[in-house]
Formats: C-alpha cells, structure tokens, sequence
C-alpha cells in the first residue's frame, strides 16, 4: 500500500463536551471496508463504560483488534496523571523507538503509576462503582432538566449545560464552587479562534 493510500479515523469514545458516544462498532466495519486505522481516545469511557467501567474500548468488543488503538488517561477516573496508548505491539513498539514527544520526555513519576494502579484496583474490586457513575450522571440529568434547564443527555457520565453567553458560564461555575460543587466552563473563545472583525 502506497503512503498517499494509508488512512486513519481518529474519534473520541465519549465527546468532552456534549457527552456523546461515539459508534464505534460502526466506525471499525467502515474502517476495515476501506482498509483504515482506528485510534480511539477513551479518556472519558475509561471507568465509565464496559464491563466494570473497563472503557468504551472494550464495551464495543475493540479489545485485541489489530487495527485499532487506544488512548486513556489516568487523570480522569482513575484520579492520578499521565495516559497509555493500548493497541498491537508493533504500534506500541513504534511509538517507544520513534515519537520524539516520548523519546525526549520525562518518565511518568512512580507515585502517579502507582496511585492509577491503586485506582485500577479499586474498579476491578468494585465494579458497581461505574454503573453508580452513570446512575449519578442520570440523576443529575433528571433534576436538571425537570427545573426547565436545558442538558445534553449523559451517554457515559459527561453533561453539558449550554450558557446564554461566555461570562454567563463563568458566572455559574462561580456560584457552583461557592456552593462546593466544581464545574468547569469551556469558553467559546479557548474552543474556537473568533475571527478577526473587518
């Protein structure tokens, strides 16, 4: 196969913003049909989705598949710092010998691999703990949307709550904190570049 002719789809598992899920069986059969890569990244699937919140990557049967990889991180769910790359061994032997972003950086600190490792038993002695995850996002949900405030519906555990303007998001993140509940708030501006006015 020329390079010219080599294609790779790139997908989150659960978008970050609206909390979407993606198809990912869907995406793997179009991949195969023309002969593309599959790179999922799980970050928000990772101890939310699956079988004892094993990942969006193994719910869609993707694990071992020799065309597919996966990103997770191990800030999310799991609570410590730094990520891994799951997928065949010539991809992971690939990016261990030739990505200058791993051959030039530091070793992930032994306290972060061993809180993530902590944290990854943890889930496996409680598996319930995912499925409470997505029944506290339902809940959540619920109250939300029957005080009339327009949701995105949680497919895994993210839920976005669209704001009237910029400064009115960072209002309500505000409120939230002051009353001991963090909440992010993506801007508009840190998302899309404005464009110049003429």
């Amino acid at each position: 196969m020329e390079l010219s002719e080599r294609a790779l789809v790139v997908t989150e598992s659960v978008f970050s913003v609206d909390g979407d899920i993606a198809p990912l069986p869907e995406l793997h059969r179009i991949c195969r049909e023309r002969n593309a890569g599959l790179l999922v990244g799980d970050a928000h699937g990772l101890g939310v989705i699956g079988p004892g919140g094993a990942g969006a990557f193994r719910a869609a049967g993707l694990l071992g598949e020799p065309d597919v990889v996966a990103t997770v991180t191990l800030s999310k769910s799991l609570g410590a710092q730094g990520g891994a790359v799951l997928g065949p061994r010539r991809v992971i032997d690939h990016l261990t010998q030739t990505a200058r972003t791993f051959i030039f950086d530091t070793g992930l600190a032994p306290a972060c691999a061993g809180a993530a490792l902590a944290a990854l038993d943890v889930l496996l002695a409680e598996p319930e703990l995912a499925d409470r995850v997505q029944h506290v996002a339902k809940m959540l949900h619920k109250g939300l949307s029957e005080t009339g405030i327009r949701v995105s519906d949680p497919g895994a555990a993210v839920l976005s709550i669209p704001a009237s303007s910029p400064d009115q998001a960072v209002e309500w993140a505000a409120n939230c904190r002051a009353n001991g509940v963090v909440v992010g708030a993506s801007r508009h501006r840190s998302l899309t570049p404005t464009p110049a006015s003429a």
